[in-house]
Parts: structure tokens; C-alpha cells; sequence
């Protein structure tokens, strides 16, 4: 039950920034993002899943993606072709560990249950993973438009703020991967 809700929470979190962090972005950054995925899912991911785990994998991933959450605020004091380098370089990052939480937390999913209840499982991650990508970029627009008028707070001014609440939410997530919150059947136990 605990991965569905992480799952749940990721796909959340996964449409609300993208609704944040996507919308001003050129398509190079997409192709380029894109282009990364591919590579890192078919030769780095196998290779990392058989040493760390599906579990070890994405407290990894999601302890990594805080601080380049952390540094997007910043990078709007660049310009040129260093903002386009930077953008690039975070986006390649924190994409390629969102691959690995998701599909850690895929795997999670599948072995939480037995194999004749995969389907009803799968069905029901699907059901939830669709509620929350419609729910996420309403959520997102209330959250920046919050945050706009803000600007000149003391405490995360504008879109300082936004990157806060995302790093709060991948900080939930990273919590229910350790133990009281996410229960592992015993033969999966090592990873």
C-alpha cells in the first residue's frame, strides 16, 4: 500500500514541476533531456538497479535531486548561453533521477504483491497516477500565483518559494521509502 502512495505522490510531484520548472524551456532542452533518458534507461539503470536496489536506488536519487531543485531559483542570475548550459546539465540530472525513483518505485509495486494481483495493483496505480496528473497543474497554478505575489517576502521570496514546497514534497517521498512506511516482502528484504 505504501509504495501505491509514494507512487502517487511521485507522479504528483512529477506533473506539478513540470508545470513549474517546463514552461519557459526552448525544445533543445527537451531533445537533449530526452536524447539522456534513452541512454541512461537502456545501459546506466540495469547496471545501477543490481548493485543498489530498487529502494537504495531512489533514497539515492531522491537525496540528489533536493539540492538542484534547491539551485533552480538561482539560476535565473545567468544569462546567454551559461543559463542554456546550466538548464541543460539540471535538466539531464534531475530527470534522469526521476527515472530511477519511478522506476524504483515500479518495481517496489510489483513485488509488494503476488503475482496473480499485479493487474488489480498496476490498475489501481494507474487509477491514482491519473487523479493526481489532473489535479497537479492546478495545484501548480495556485502554487505560483501564490508565490508571484510574494516577491518581496522576507521568508523564500516568489520562486524561491515554489522550489521550497517541491523540496518538501520530494522530502516526503524520501521518507516513505525508509522503514515504519514502506513495508518489503522478506525475499526482496537485501535490496
Amino acid at each position: 500500500m505504501m509504495s501505491l502512495i509514494h507512487f502517487h505522490r511521485l507522479q504528483f510531484f512529477r506533473i506539478l514541476y513540470t508545470s513549474i520548472c517546463d514552461n519557459n524551456r526552448q525544445y533543445s532542452t527537451f531533445s537533449i533531456s530526452g536524447a539522456s533518458l534513452l541512454v541512461y534507461q537502456l545501459f546506466m539503470y540495469p547496471s545501477i538497479i543490481k548493485v543498489l536496489g530498487p529502494i537504495k536506488s531512489s533514497q539515492i536519487a531522491a537525496v540528489l535531486c533536493i539540492p538542484i531543485l534547491f539551485a533552480y531559483p538561482y539560476m535565473t542570475y545567468l544569462s546567454g548561453p551559461g543559463l542554456s548550459i546550466v538548464l541543460n546539465i539540471a535538466s539531464v540530472i534531475k530527470n534522469n533521477l526521476g527515472v530511477t525513483i519511478i522506476t524504483g518505485t515500479f518495481i517496489l509495486q510489483n513485488n509488494a504483491v503476488p503475482q496473480n494481483q499485479r493487474g488489480a495493483a498496476n490498475g489501481l496505480a494507474m487509477t491514482g497516477m491519473s487523479f493526481f496528473k489532473a489535479v497537479a497543474p492546478a495545484g501548480a497554478g495556485i502554487v505560483f500565483s501564490w508565490a508571484q505575489k510574494r516577491q518581496h517576502a522576507f521568508f523564500f521570496p516568489g520562486d524561491q518559494m515554489v522550489f521550497f514546497l517541491l523540496n518538501i514534497i520530494e522530502l516526503l517521498g524520501l521518507v516513505l521509502t525508509f522503514r515504519p512506511f514502506l513495508a518489503v516482502p522478506e525475499q526482496y528484504e537485501r535490496n
